[in-house]
C-alpha cells in the first residue's frame, strides 16, 4: 500500500503505484488537455507529483514536448539563474565486498587492482586538486569494513579539511559511500560533510536484486530506507540518483520522484541533489549487457522532467557524459558538473591518467580551465562557492530559500567571488581575461545596492588584495 509518510521502502516506493503511474501515463500521453493541465500547474513552481511528472515524460505531441523543454529552461533560469557549480570527485578506496553486476568494483572482479589511499596520498591528491582551483570535492569509496571501515573515511575527511596549501582549500566535502547506521550518520555529520549522496541504483526490486546478488548491499531495504537514517542522524542535505540504463527509464522516473516526495512527507525537506548517470563501460562491464540503456533524446527529456518536478532541487551531471551531451542539459536543469575529474583511486597525483583502478570511463576528459572557459563562452557563471553550507543554510532553511527565490541575493555575488578567486590564482591568461569581462556583465543583475557596494570592495580585495573566502 502506497504511503509516502511510511518509513518502509516498500511502502513508500510502492510498485503498484508505480505500475498504475506509468498506465496513466500511457492513457494521457496523447491528451493535450490532461498535459496542458499539468504544464498550468508546472508554470506555478511549486513541483509535480510522480504521476504527473510520467505524463509529461511519457508524451508524445512534439508542440507539448517542445513546452516541456521550454518550461525546464525558465525554470532552471529563475531557480538558479545562470550559475553552474563546479566539483571533482576523488575516489579513496576500490575496495569493495559486493557483487553489483555493474560496476567494476565487484569482488569477483580479479582484474582490477585493489588500492586504498593512505592519509599522506590522500594529502597529496587534494593538494593537486587544489592546484586546479576545486573548493568542492565528492569522496567515493567501495563498502569493505575491513579496508574501509567508517573510522577511514572520517580520518580522510578531517585531513581533506586540514590541508591550505598556497591560496587553496577544500570547503565543502560531500560523501558518496554505501548506506550505514544512524550512529554512522551521526559521525559524518560532526565531521562536517556537506551532501550524503547514495545512489539508489533501481527502484525496481526485483531487478535491484538480480544485480546486487550478495553483499550488504543486495538488501533492497536497508539501501532504500538509508536517507532517512542520514537525516535522523543530523545530515540535513542529501542527494538521491539512479543508475539510468539498469532498468525501464521511466520506472526509476516515478520511483526517483516518489523518494523525493517521500522526504518531503517525512523530514519536510526533499533531496539537496538529484544525479543522472548513465551505464556507461568500465572495466568487466559491457554496457551491452544492459538492454535498457537510454539515447541521448530520451536523457535529455528525463533532465528537463526532473527539472520540472522538483525545481528547487540541484542537478548533478557527471564527466560521464560527453561535452556534447552535457552542453545539451545544462540549460534545461543541470545546476551542477563534475570538472578535471579523474575515476581512478589517486588519478590526480599521475602525470599519465591511470585506467586500471577506474569505477567507470570518462567521457569529458578536459582539464577543469577548459570547462570553465567553455562554461563562460556559453554565459553561463561557473561558481566555486559553499557559502550556504557554511553559513548554516542547509535542509529546510536552503530549500524555504529556495522556493522562496530568495536564495539567488547571494548566489550571484558568492558566485563572482570565488570565480574571482579562480580567475586571479589559477586560471590560464585567455581564460582569465574572459572571466573578468563576465564578472562585470553579471554584477548589472545584481539589484541591491549594499549588496553591490559590498562585493565591489571585496573583488577588489581578492585581486589587489591578496585576501580569500568572503562569502554573503
Amino acid at each position: 500500500m502506497y504511503n509516502p509518510k511510511s518509513l518502509k521502502a516498500e511502502e513508500f516506493i510502492d510498485n503498484e503505484e508505480i505500475l498504475e503511474s506509468l498506465k496513466y501515463a500511457d492513457e494521457n500521453k496523447n491528451n493535450p488537455e490532461v498535459i496542458d493541465a499539468i504544464l498550468k500547474k508546472a508554470r506555478e513552481t511549486k513541483g509535480l507529483d510522480h504521476r504527473e511528472a510520467s505524463v509529461l515524460l511519457a508524451c508524445e505531441i512534439p508542440e507539448k514536448n517542445e513546452e516541456i523543454y521550454k518550461l525546464a529552461e525558465e525554470i532552471k533560469k529563475e531557480f538558479y539563474g545562470n550559475r553552474i557549480v563546479l566539483f571533482a570527485p576523488l575516489y579513496l578506496s576500490n575496495y569493495c565486498i559486493n557483487s553489483c553486476t555493474y560496476c567494476p568494483y565487484h569482488v569477483k572482479n580479479r582484474s582490477i587492482a585493489r588500492v586504498k589511499l593512505t592519509q599522506e596520498q590522500i594529502r597529496n591528491e587534494v593538494i593537486a586538486l587544489q592546484d586546479m582551483g576545486h573548493k568542492r570535492l565528492a569522496l567515493e569509496a567501495g563498502e569493505d569494513p575491513i579496508n574501509n571501515p567508517i573510522e577511514y573515511i572520517l580520518e580522510s575527511i578531517d585531513t581533506i579539511y586540514s590541508i591550505k596549501h598556497k591560496n587553496g582549500a577544500i570547503r565543502r566535502v560531500n560523501v558518496n559511500i554505501a548506506a550505514t547506521t544512524v550512529e554512522n550518520y551521526k559521525k559524518l555529520h560532526d565531521a562536517g560533510i556537506g551532501t550524503y549522496i547514495l545512489f539508489q541504483e533501481t527502484y525496481h526490486k526485483e531487478s535491484y536484486q538480480q544485480l546486487h546478488p550478495a553483499g550488504p548491499k543486495s538488501d533492497y531495504a536497508y539501501h532504500t530506507e538509508a536517507m532517512d537514517r542520514a537525516m535522523q542522524g543530523g545530515i540535513d542535505d542529501v542527494g538521491l540518483g539512479v543508475l539510468f540504463g539498469l532498468d525501464k527509464y521511466r520506472y526509476e522516473f516515478a520511483g526517483l520522484l516518489m523518494h523525493a516526495e517521500h522526504l518531503e512527507a517525512v523530514h519536510g525537506v526533499g533531496p539537496h541533489t538529484i544525479s543522472v548517470p548513465r551505464i556507461c563501460p568500465a572495466d568487466d562491464i559491457d554496457v551491452n549487457d544492459f538492454s535498457n540503456a537510454i539515447d541521448d533524446d530520451t536523457f535529455a527529456k528525463l533532465v528537463a522532467c526532473i527539472r520540472i518536478a522538483v525545481p528547487y532541487t540541484g542537478m548533478i551531471v557527471s564527466t560521464r557524459e560527453s561535452q556534447k551531451t552535457r552542453e545539451r542539459v545544462l540549460h534545461l536543469g543541470i545546476s551542477q558538473i563534475s570538472g578535471g575529474s579523474r575515476t581512478s583511486v589517486g588519478g590526480y597525483t599521475e602525470e599519465e591518467r591511470p585506467e586500471d583502478t577506474v569505477q567507470f570511463d570518462v567521457s569529458d576528459r578536459r582539464s577543469l580551465d577548459e570547462v570553465i572557459k567553455w562554461l563562460m563562452e556559453m554565459d553561463y557563471v561557473p561558481s566555486f562557492c559553499t557559502a550556504c553550507y557554511r553559513e548554516g543554510r542547509t535542509g529546510d532553511r536552503f530549500m524555504s530559500l529556495c522556493k522562496a527565490k530568495q536564495i539567488q541575493n547571494c548566489c550571484l555575488p558568492n558566485a563572482l567571488m570565488t570565480l574571482e578567486e579562480y580567475l586571479v590564482d589559477y586560471a590560464a591568461p585567455a581564460t582569465r581575461e574572459l572571466g573578468e569581462k563576465l564578472i562585470q556583465d553579471n554584477m548589472v543583475d545584481i539589484t541591491n545596492p549594499k549588496v553591490m557596494e559590498i562585493l565591489k570592495d571585496r573583488l577588489v580585495k581578492i585581486k589587489e588584495g591578496g585576501e580569500r573566502d568572503f562569502r554573503f
